[in-house]
C-alpha cells in the first residue's frame, strides 16, 4: 500500500469511518469511533502506511497497517503488520 497523509479533518473523519481492523490485538468495526473515544474530536493530520491484510478499507482487504491521527498535542496510534498482533497507543505532550 502507498502511504497516505491527510491535513482535512473532514476528508480524515471520511477516511477513518471506513477503516476496519481484524485479527491479533486491536479491532475495530470502525477506527472514526476509537479516535473519538481516544478524546480526538477533531483530528488535524492522518498518516497511514504499510499493508495489512486483517484491515479492510471501505470494504476492501489488504489496508493499511499503521495508523498515525493527531489533534495538536493528542495522538492516537495504531500499529500492526501482516502476521503480528496490532496495538493501540494514545498519549498527550504538555
Amino acid at each position: 500500500m502507498n502511504s497516505l497523509e491527510l491535513n482535512d479533518p473532514i476528508e480524515i473523519e471520511a477516511f477513518l469511518s471506513k477503516v476496519s481492523l481484524s485479527g491479533l490485538g486491536f479491532n475495530t468495526d470502525c477506527l472514526l469511533m476509537d479516535v473519538y473515544d481516544a478524546g480526538l474530536d477533531y483530528p488535524d493530520f492522518l498518516k497511514a502506511e504499510g499493508s495489512d491484510p486483517a484491515a479492510c478499507y471501505d470494504g476492501t482487504s489488504p489496508a493499511w497497517a499503521k495508523y498515525h491521527i493527531r489533534q495538536g498535542k493528542r495522538v492516537f496510534m495504531i500499529y500492526g503488520r501482516s502476521g503480528g498482533k496490532r496495538r493501540s497507543h494514545f498519549s498527550e505532550t504538555p
